[in-house]
């Protein structure tokens, strides 16, 4: 069943509400050169409210290029269940961080066939699939679904990223049928402000097309 995760968010009330409404992740941004950043203190605050939200949602952390020691050391002060690598971090910090009790997601931002061939190379518990941009995700540029699906067939772990919204999820559902589907910019009125009813949308077409493929 794919799985579903709101990305870049940096507000309780939506938290909150994306929570309520069902996905499965919540991921928030620890990159300083995003917009949609924030930090531990406030990453703590929104962590609580998603909790008392939903106990069983799972907390994503973005990180690009930082050290392992400060990956790790905001994953315990948060709270968070997975730990998403989004620069051009060496394979030993993946294994460090898996060895420390993480589960390690790596994003690859793919251009081409030939970007397929760092999933094999990059070992991880999953791999996030996104324009290769140097905004890092969020650019809301769609990929080539095809190569995701490539991707899927060949036995990796998918989490197709890039360019989605409420009015293109289930179709990228039925064409890649990947591990779990990440809006972050697709679903905002501003980066890190997001639109209630678009939260709504994009998790209702999911979860529909999701249940209509398990029939």
């Amino acid at each position: 069943m794919t799985a579903t995760k709101i990305c870049g968010l940096t507000r309780p009330d939506d938290v909150a509400f994306a929570a309520m409404r069902g996905a499965t992740y919540l991921g928030m941004v620890f990159w300083p050169g995003s917009k949609r950043a924030v930090d531990r203190a406030r990453a703590k605050v929104l962590a609580g409210c998603a909790r008392a939200a939903r106990g069983d949602v799972k907390l994503v952390g973005v990180f690009v290029d930082a050290p392992v020691a400060e990956v790790a050391a905001t994953a315990a002060a948060v709270g968070l269940d997975v730990v998403q690598l989004h620069g051009d971090e060496p394979v030993g910090d993946g294994a460090a961080l898996a060895a420390a009790g993480l589960e390690v997601w790596k994003a690859i931002g793919v251009a081409s066939a030939a970007d397929l061939e760092r999933l094999a190379a990059w070992p991880a518990a999953a791999h996030v699939l996104d324009a290769a941009t140097a905004a890092r995700g969020g650019s809301g540029q769609t990929i080539d679904w095809a190569l995701a699906a490539q991707a899927v067939a060949a036995g990796h772990r998918i989490v197709l990223a890039g360019g989605l919204t409420p009015r293109n999820v289930a179709t990228a559902i039925a064409a890649v049928k990947p591990f779990a589907v990440d809006v972050a910019s697709g679903v905002e009125r501003a980066p890190g402000d997001k639109d209630p009813q678009q939260v709504f949308e994009f998790l209702d077409a999911a979860q529909r097309q999701i249940s209509y493929l398990r029939r």
